[in-house]
Parts: structure tokens; sequence; C-alpha cells
């Protein structure tokens, strides 16, 4: 059911065709999904196609939305044979917490239960991301989507409900309309690799020893880069440096694996992990004694570091607008900027002055509503305003270099 009347019409016809076709295969049928959600068609209209479905055939009829929905709407229960009820605390209004998340499913469920007694209720979607952005105080993950649907499906089994897990296998085509917590609801992976979430053991970091080696490489690139280093405090501040480094780079590199749907998307995330790259290097080489190749190497990323947290300040800004005026698809891209921050933080550069202070005012002015827009119980939303005054600060104190 959708907004086009002729395409409406010809799936009804097709419905109608496969439900008397096939009766043995087909228990019940859905008219419509969630196209009161999406505001496509009326409440009277979709009343009409449902009469219109089960004069034609001998199988029940339902229709499915979000649960509010049917509260919203009351005059669609009477045309059903049975509702069918989406269940996701991730995506609600207010959203719940995955300590909150099965409560708040057993007592909508109840009050259906109550409500609409006897017609029988089915939770048609439930479920909770494995991977994607926290809203409010919901956090997808792996352990998270593991705790809701064993708990789900214990209640569900004491209780007798019928129900339908959202859903079977990942599916990251979805990202491109859903941002990244859209593709990564399944119980598998999409190569069909079982991710512990029913029984088992299950990990938020799967790809672990990938990342360790990772991590460890800019570890032990940093080290190589600086070498001899210039005190006894640079010895202590390099190691230091490279696990900031290995940290921040990698899991930038994780959310990318994750997050990142078009070529333009991938380019950008490689574009800020070369702009890491430079940065470290130039940090260890300002440690280092700095001679020979590290000596002119220094002066080359000397001479370009303005640029370099310009970049960074661009790069901040550009996502700090994303995240206030386009924030429900988008992950919180903190650990692309944590390093150029602190590093230009601890030491200030010269750089484009009038383009620097533009870039950070916009990042200064958009943390308050970007905190106001998720919620102070967001950790995610820390995380991003905690790194953005870090720029701002960074900015702020290279705009004070005197020029040489």
């Amino acid at each position: 059911v959708s907004s086009d009347p002729v395409a409406t019409e010809k799936e009804i016809n097709e419905l109608i065709a496969a439900a008397n076709a096939s009766p043995d295969v087909v228990t019940s049928v859905i008219v419509g999904n969630e196209a009161l959600l999406r505001k496509e068609v009326t409440a009277k209209q979709l009343v009409a196609l449902i009469h219109q479905v089960k004069s034609q055939i001998k199988q029940p009829v339902t229709y499915a939305d979000v649960w509010e929905f049917w509260l919203q709407h009351p005059e669609i229960e009477p045309a059903v044979d049975f509702l069918t009820i989406h269940l996701l605390p991730y995506w609600e209004d207010e959203p719940s917490g995955i300590d909150q998340a099965l409560k708040h499913v057993g007592d909508v469920r109840q009050t259906f239960g109550h409500k609409f007694a006897p017609k029988d209720i089915v939770i048609g979607e439930t479920g909770w991301p494995s991977e994607g952005r926290q809203r409010e105080t919901a956090v997808p993950s792996r352990v998270n989507e593991a705790r809701f649907m064993r708990g789900f499906v214990a209640m569900a089994e004491a209780n007798g409900w019928r129900y339908n897990l959202i859903e079977a296998f990942d599916q990251p085509w979805k990202r491109a309309s859903e941002g990244a917590v859209g593709g990564y609801w399944g119980l598998f992976d999409a190569d069909r690799q079982d991710k512990g979430i029913l029984a088992g053991p299950v990990t938020n970091v799967p790809y672990w020893p990938l990342w360790l080696g990772v991590g460890g490489l800019i570890l032990l690139g940093t080290l190589v880069l600086g070498g001899r280093v210039r005190s006894t405090r640079s010895a202590l501040i390099l190691p230091l440096l490279g696990a900031v480094a290995a940290c921040s780079i990698g899991s930038w590199a994780e959310l990318t694996r994750v997050t990142a749907r078009f070529n333009d998307e991938w380019v950008w995330a490689g574009l800020l992990v070369v702009l890491n790259l430079l940065v470290l290097a130039h940090a260890a080489l300002a440690l280092s004694a700095r001679q020979g190749w590290r000596e002119r190497g220094f002066n080359w990323l000397e001479q370009r570091a303005g640029w370099l947290i310009a970049i960074a300040g661009f790069a901040g800004a550009v996502m700090m607008l994303a995240l206030v005026f386009d924030p429900r698809y988008r992950s919180f891209p903190s650990a692309a900027l944590v390093l150029p921050a602190l590093v230009y933080l601890i030491r200030p550069v010269t750089g484009p002055r009038r383009e620097i202070a533009l870039l950070a005012f916009i990042i200064g002015a958009g943390v308050a509503p970007q905190m106001y827009r998720e919620g102070l119980l967001n950790q995610q939303a820390w995380g991003w305003a905690v790194v953005s005054v870090l720029m701002v600060a960074a900015l702020w104190r290279c705009l004070r270099v005197r020029r040489a």
C-alpha cells in the first residue's frame, strides 16, 4: 500500500490472486505496512482496502504498523481479524535504553492485549541493532542486541505471544536510506555468519584481531618515526602519542567499515585517515632529535601545518553542521578528529586566520544545539561535544600564534 493508487491496486490484485491460488501456504495476509506512519494513505482509505481484500479471500486479514498508530487510528481495528504491531524500542520517538527496552515491550503488549481483546495481537517486528549511532540512551551493539533478543524470546515464549524477529540477516544495503543502523539488525551477518545473538558468546568487536594488528603497526610506526627523541619528556610523550593515534585511527577505520555507503563517503573517510597520518608524522617528528631526513620531513610538515589544522577544522565544521541539521542517520565522527585536536591544542601552529576563525565559530556554535537534539544522556553525543570543544580550543590557540 502506497500513495500511488495505481500501484496499490496492482499489489492488491496480486495479493488476492496469490492468497486464492495457495490457500495451503498463505495462512493470513497483511494489507499495508506502516502506510499510516509514512502518511501515504488515510485511515479511511486503508479500511476500504482491507474490506476489498476480505471480501475476496478466505484467510484472516491484518494491517501492520508501529503500535502507536493503532492507538491513534482505532477505526482500523474493527476492519481486521487480528492486529500486527511493530515494537522497536530503539526507533521510537522516546527511545528506550537496553535496560528498559524489554519492560517497555512487555507493557505495550499487555496494553494491547487488554484494550483489543478478544482479538489476537501479533508482534510483527521487534529487534535491536548491532551497529550504528546512539539515540538518547539506546545504544546499538552486538551485546545489546543479544540481551534484547534473548530476553524477548524468553518473555514471548513464556506468555505464548506470536511474534516475528527483525531480522534474519544483516542488510547493509539499507544503510543508503537508514544510515549505518539500518543495515545491522540481523541474527546473522550479511555473509550468513552467526553473530551469536540468540545463543553462545558474543562480542562488540568481532574484528578485534585486525584492529589490534593495525593499531600495533601505527604504534610501532610512531616509535620508528620519532627515533631518538629530544628529551626525557619526549620519550614519555611519543608512545602515548602512538597509542592515541592507534586508537583513534583504528576506531575511525572500524566506524567507516560500518557506516560508509557511497564512494564519496569512502573517499571522505580515506582523506581523514591521510590527515591523521600527516598530523601523527608532524607530531612524532616534532618530538624527535631531528637529524637528516627527519629534519627535512619536519620542516616540510611544519610549513604546511597551518593547512592541516584548517582542514581538520573544515572537516569538523562540515560534520557538526550535519549533526545539527540532519542527524537522524549519522554516526558520531569523534575518532576522526581527536588526534589533530589534541596535537594542535598542545602545539599550536600558524594558519589562515580568517578561515580558522570561521571554522572555530561554526564548530563552537554547534555544540549546544547538537547536545539539545541528542539529549544529555547520550554518551556518544557527549564524546563528539568534547572533541568539538578540543578542536575549537586548538583552532583558537592557532589564531593566537604570531607569524614568524
